[in-house]
């Protein structure tokens, strides 16, 4: 089971990445990486090396029950040196396991949005793009142009400053979190606040995922001591299925949905 809240498990046929956005500075999936080669685990041999692993391709073909899959969590699957077959190899397996929702979130938004221009949108992929600082905003708009995507969300984490206005149309969920790590960047409680209060203005689903290093009273301890609480609450929500997406869910089990 994966350690990340808003999903069950991991899927990574693809190890490693290059840094992209001010959000890659103290890269969770990179120091990981490294860590595992220590360790000698062959398929970090190459540290965080952009590699290609089609061995684990049939992977989540083997899990017969039904999970939230969050795919290339130590990479990201839009990456330039990803080759567009690879891409396509995944998205076969991807269609072949319907069981599963496979949540695919990304730096690069644009190359998403150019290879679903020629590749249809499977059914139970959730597609997202990060949006941790005003400079990233403008990857909302390529995500939104792949009008077939059963649900869209946004992962403002690590959030790095106050996103001002956000432009929600179409969007069905937003993931926000602080950053975590020795060297970890503090967010504001306003920030967090402006995005939770705009999201559910806009009636999509809001998840708070947790504050991070840096506590809402400022003050720098263990992530697990900050917690997760914001504003009083706990709110960890996920997607509905609505009107925009039933025709694309047809035959699948209506349980594929969490409730908020």
């Amino acid at each position: 089971m994966s350690k990340i809240e808003w999903t069950d498990k991991t899927w990574n046929p693809i190890t490693g990445c290059t840094k992209q956005s001010s959000g890659c500075q103290h890269c969770y999936a990179e120091v990981m990486a490294r860590r595992l080669k220590a360790m000698g685990l062959e398929k970090y041999q190459n540290g965080f090396q952009l590699t290609l692993h089609p061995d684990t391709l049939e992977e989540p073909v083997g899990w017969h029950k039904g999970h939230n899959i969050f795919v290339c969590s130590m990479s990201d699957l839009f990456h330039k040196d990803v080759p567009f077959e690879y891409i396509d190899r995944m998205m076969e397996v991807i269609n072949r396991t319907p069981q599963h929702r496979y949540q695919i979130l990304t730096k690069r938004a644009e190359r998403m949005a150019e290879y679903f221009a020629s590749h249809p949108v499977p059914a139970n992929v959730w597609l997202g793009v990060t949006v941790e600082c005003q400079a990233t905003k403008q990857r909302i708009e390529s995500l939104r142009s792949i009008t077939s995507a059963p649900i869209r969300f946004l992962s403002c984490e690590p959030l790095l400053e106050d996103l001002g206005q956000l432009d929600l149309q179409n969007i069905d969920w937003v993931i926000v979190g602080g950053e975590s790590g020795p060297k970890a960047r503090p967010m504001k409680k306003e920030w967090a606040l402006n995005i939770q209060q705009q999201t559910e203005a806009h009636g999509a689903a809001f998840f708070f995922k947790q504050w991070g290093t840096w506590g809402s009273d400022g003050i720098k301890r263990n992530k697990h001591a900050n917690g997760k609480v914001l504003d009083g609450k706990v709110v960890q929500q996920m997607p509905e299925l609505n009107s925009r997406h039933r025709s694309n869910y047809s035959g699948l089990p209506s349980s594929i949905f969490s409730p908020r």
